[in-house]
């Protein structure tokens, strides 16, 4: 089984290169499963029903998110009828799910968990141990098993991807907009990545314009931030996974500029419908 998982989606420029190019690459890369954190798809903050539509009617089959998952108050309706929009699993109480079991189109089963750093992020519940919980609620019905950890700290995700290695298939690490380049196979059989990165504008300080956040750095004084629009790039990993035994065999890390989906399109004969 290959999964692909896309990195934060950012505003309407990411929103786009999906729209471009994810059939394309599920075609050229041979792709059944397909996951994407949403959490900045809706102007840069958020993600509302229309554009969480949108995602899934483009082929994106789970959606995950993370700090910024209720930045759009229509996410706390939302959430609560589209088991594919993912929170962090250890929200102490609030709508919607951490995790979910989905299957691909022949069949195969696949669980999708959702977690949270706690080391400059909000003070949510002990990460380690909320995914531990929901591992178990999947492991009887999958050995596929994929968390999107939503991070800021390197050495927590490091640490988390230890702490899971052997139990799912792959951690991959969100939130930080870099993609990094230490992606492995740890001892036990996960596929691990600090950060998948960013798709969306890349001549940007993490998607936003420039100057506002430059203007922050050199001032101290609030500033109004805007997506920005230069070199928009498509970040994602590829996962592939025994399903028999749920270990990772593989794993390849992707960075697509608009150009490149664009010319992919031209070339590539869709495997499904996308839209």
């Amino acid at each position: 089984m290959r999964i692909l998982f896309i990195g934060d989606i950012v505003g309407k420029p990411g929103r786009q290169l999906v729209k471009t190019g994810l059939a394309a690459l599920v075609s050229r890369h041979e792709v059944d499963f397909v996951i994407a954190n949403a959490e900045n798809a809706a102007a840069g903050a958020g993600v509302t029903r229309e554009i969480g539509d949108d995602l899934l009617e483009l082929g994106v089959e789970v959606m995950t998110s993370g700090n910024h998952i209720w930045d759009k108050r229509e996410a706390l309706d939302y959430i609560g009828v589209e088991p594919r929009l993912l929170r962090p699993a250890n929200y102490p109480s609030a709508p919607g799910n951490g995790s979910y079991l989905a299957r691909t189109r022949d069949g195969q089963s696949v669980g999708v968990i959702n977690i949270m750093g706690r080391v400059f992020m909000p003070q949510l519940d002990d990460p380690f141990a909320v995914v531990a919980k929901e591992i178990e609620k999947l492991g009887d019905r999958t050995r596929v098993i994929f968390v999107d950890f939503h991070a800021e700290a390197t050495s927590e995700k490091i640490a988390m991807g230890w702490h899971l290695d052997g139990r799912v298939t792959a951690v991959v690490g969100t939130h930080t907009h870099v993609q990094t380049a230490d992606e492995r196979i740890l001892p036990k059989g996960t596929a691990y990545l600090t950060d998948v990165g960013m798709t969306g504008p890349h001549d940007s300080i993490i998607g936003v314009q420039i100057e506002p956040s430059l203007n922050r750095f050199l001032t101290g004084l609030p500033s109004r931030f805007e997506v920005a629009t230069g070199n928009p790039r498509l970040n994602a990993v590829m996962v592939d996974a025994d399903e028999k035994t749920g270990r990772a065999t593989d794993i390849e890390r992707l960075s697509y500029s608009l150009d490149e989906l664009t010319e992919l399109a031209a070339h590539e004969r869709p495997v499904r419908s996308s839209v």
